[in-house]
């Protein structure tokens, strides 16, 4: 069974096992397991046992935080300095990172050690991990199956009991969706409460950097260490929001459960929500009425952002490179040979919305609709402290099942998307595991910079035993 970091924390402080021993049994098992997951890109066992043993030595000392000495593995769109950072792409295959990522300092200064890089969608563009370049990652519970994505790499890696904890991104799910499909808990923070300095963007006014954990008090105690205002990142804030949980009460969309949604995931989630009222919480119906334009706007806005994002890999001053007679010979084979068919896909659909003649009946439409999207959720949390439902809308699917279907794959993001046009913070928690076994997840939302009633919301039912 896995270990929670305050378990790990508790056996490193009483001596029971040391930092050292703890990271060789998690490298040894990254060894034995992953040949068949492929949840790692990059393991740092060198860089991972000095780190472990300066950790020891921390702890000897009695310099020790709750992180100190936990092993931990990032998702490869989060720099590391000195070390690759692909985004899952060809176009950065051998790019190494100068500088840390503002997370990345903050979790080196609690003195957590770094296992090494999991694998992604390609420049976190999917919902699968079967669009990396460097090969699909597969989930843990059926081998045959996705782990989700992008961040699918971070969330098969825990599920896995290859780390303690992990870190990911969510542009548009890709936290809260392969949590969902790994049996694991996935923050999505609120939008401006976690730094971006360091991540290699997709869509800068979505993207959040997260947690993955083995229980919400996991999932929180990264989240604080990582959190907080940074010079490098204007749009980062620190705030607080309302924690009051007296007289819970809790809305239940009545979009999430329309046409569309697995009826076994319908029935689980539901027996989830019954627990809350079993606990004194009041439920009561709410509408997202906006909600059924989300994924569309999304998906614009979205692509828009990388077409300029994405821009700056052009062969000339980093990364992969194919030349040409001419300038324009130059970006064009370096784009084509280097960007795989679903980010090129991405970045000419933002393109073609940003252009003249159709940005005004695309882009301007798509911020129009994403600002009655945030206020759908403004004035459903004037009547309620959260809202739930599903994170996915099916059950975990067959490796290669979507990939000729770009719009069903584009469906399993339908009721994660809103949340991260809104800026708002979302976590998804483990149910019990379907007929077949497979993973679901319920999908828990409060207010912007309200985690802390969202750690208190989600560890209110018994959910998963660790």
């Amino acid at each position: 069974m896995s270990k929670t970091i305050k378990e790990i924390r508790e056996d490193l402080d009483s001596k029971k096992y040391s930092s050292e021993e703890l990271t060789k049994d998690y490298l040894k098992r990254i060894k034995n397991e992953d040949g068949e997951i492929h949840a790692f890109l990059d393991v740092f066992e060198k860089e991972a046992l000095l780190e472990a043993k300066d950790a020891d030595e921390r702890i000897k000392k009695g310099e020790v935080s709750i992180l100190t000495g936990i092993p931990c593995a990032i998702k490869d769109n989060i720099l590391i300095k000195g070390k690759k950072c692909t985004a899952g792409s060809k176009m950065l295959e051998n790019y190494i990172a100068s500088y840390d990522a503002s997370v990345v300092l903050k979790l080196k200064k609690q003195g957590v050690v770094f296992l090494g890089k999991t694998n992604m969608d390609e420049f976190a563009m999917g919902s699968s991990t079967e669009n990396s370049y460097f090969g699909v990652t597969k989930n843990p519970y059926d081998l045959k199956r996705v782990p989700g994505g992008s961040s699918g790499g971070s969330a098969a890696a825990l599920a896995a009991e290859m780390c303690a904890f992990s870190l990911g991104s969510d542009t548009g799910g890709s936290i809260r969706q392969p949590a969902s499909f790994c049996d694991v808990v996935g923050l999505k923070p609120t939008y401006g409460s976690v730094s971006r300095s360091g991540l290699i963007a997709y869509a800068s006014s979505l993207d959040q950097i997260g947690p993955f954990g083995n229980c919400v008090a996991d999932v929180k105690t990264v989240f604080d260490a990582i959190k907080g205002k940074d010079s490098l990142d204007s749009t980062s804030l620190n705030i607080e929001g309302e924690n009051n949980l007296k007289n819970i009460r809790i809305g239940i969309p009545k979009e999430y459960f329309e046409e569309g949604l697995d009826s076994e995931v319908k029935e689980t989630v539901l027996n989830a929500i019954e627990q809350y009222r079993e606990r004194g919480a009041e439920i009561v119906e709410i509408s997202l009425p906006h909600s059924k334009y989300a994924l569309a706007c999304y998906y614009i806005i979205a692509t828009a952002e990388a077409s300029a994002n994405l821009s700056r890999f052009d062969g000339i001053r980093y990364g992969f490179k194919e030349l040409g007679e001419t300038l324009n010979d130059i970006y064009v084979n370096t784009r084509t040979n280097g960007f795989g068919e679903e980010v090129k896909k991405r970045i000419m659909l933002g393109t073609y919305t940003l252009s003249s003649g159709y940005y005004d009946a695309y882009y301007k439409q798509a911020l129009k609709a994403r600002s009655l999207i945030k206020k759908d959720f403004e004035e459903a949390f004037e009547k309620v402290d959260a809202i739930m439902g599903p994170v996915s809308p099916i059950l975990p699917f067959k490796i290669g099942e979507k990939t000729e279907d770009p719009l069903s794959m584009y469906l399993a993001d339908i009721y994660t998307t809103p949340i991260n046009l809104a800026g708002l913070p979302a976590i998804s928690i483990p149910l019990e595991l379907s007929k077949e076994g497979l993973p679901q997840g319920l999908h828990i939302i409060t207010s912007h910079f309200s985690e802390e009633k969202l750690f208190k919301i989600a560890s209110l039912i018994q959910w998963k035993k660790i």
